[in-house]
């Protein structure tokens, strides 16, 4: 039954789209993975996702980073506190504490999947991100240009002045490593840059070497950059997002006490590596 799970799964893996990992993709959007050809034939699953699986949102390349922590205090460079989001007056409250960056008070083990602050264990994801829009204004509204740039805005069908921005899952990639993140505030700097954030122009605001999104600690500790660097990002859908240290904690956890779900999920992490490994080495211009 096991054998049968793990096929299954492998076929999943390698239907155009799905889980969107960045895997080099070949003529014809086939991405360029050998599935072992066993001695029976396997009947193909219909993969137990929804459509949205298949949307590829497109890459910004060569992005710059900021880091950010929730309870950030403002200060000369950056005015603005973190204990607030522009989605949750009680952000801090609700994550479970200070998101401290130092590296001493942090807890960054690959092997564990453990990334997140020492001192206590994060009731929301602490992989996490702010890009420059926010998608409503006031109670009760959201920005005139929101239904017509949001690709999203019309399938959520939302009701007035709720925004369909927030825990929106990014793929970001750095180095040899690719992480998963969702969005939960806004900036660097500016909330209404829609051309990029959904567009192709590059971001607006020249502060901070043009940074066009902040990363929270826990990103940085899993890919090793620091602020100032560039990264690659593109938005994805949640069922192409593969269980990894940001669906430890927050709504998006796994059922832990499940072993064979936990060994499906470790043979998933194994293949998604897979991938990453071919995705590297596609030159820049073919992203």
């Amino acid at each position: 039954m096991v054998r049968f799970c793990f096929k299954t799964l492998l076929l999943i893996l390698v239907v155009p789209g799905v889980f969107g990992s960045g895997a080099a993709v070949g003529q014809g959007g086939a991405p360029k993975i050998v599935v072992p050809t066993g001695s029976r034939p396997v009947v193909p699953a219909r993969p137990p996702l929804a459509s949205t699986a298949r949307v590829l949102y497109p890459w910004k390349t060569h992005v710059t980073c900021t880091i950010f922590w929730i309870g950030e205090q403002p200060t000369s460079r950056n005015p603005t506190p973190n204990c607030k989001s522009s989605w949750d007056q009680n952000w801090a409250s609700n994550f479970g504490g200070y998101d401290d960056p130092e590296p001493a008070n942090r807890v960054a083990n690959h092997t564990t999947g453990e990334f997140r602050p020492k001192g206590f264990q994060p009731k929301l994801n602490p992989f996490y991100v702010a890009l420059p829009y926010n998608d409503v204004q006031g109670a009760g509204r959201h920005k005139p240009e929101a239904a017509r740039v949001v690709p999203w805005f019309a399938r959520v069908s939302p009701e007035p002045g709720k925004t369909v921005c927030k825990g929106r899952w990014v793929q970001i990639y750095k180095g040899s490593r690719s992480c998963y993140a969702q969005w939960e505030d806004c900036g660097p700097w500016v909330t209404d840059d829609w051309e990029f954030v959904f567009g192709t122009k590059p971001p607006k605001t020249t502060q901070n070497g043009a940074a066009g999104i902040d990363l929270s600690p826990s990103i940085r500790d899993y890919l090793g950059l620091r602020s100032g660097q560039k990264v690659h990002w593109r938005f994805v859908e949640a069922g192409q997002v593969p269980y990894g240290p940001w669906k430890k904690y927050g709504q998006e956890a796994p059922v832990v006490n499940n072993p064979d779900l936990l060994a499906q999920q470790r043979y998933l992490e194994y293949l998604r590596k897979l991938r990453d490994e071919e995705f590297m080495k596609k030159p820049l211009n073919q992203l």
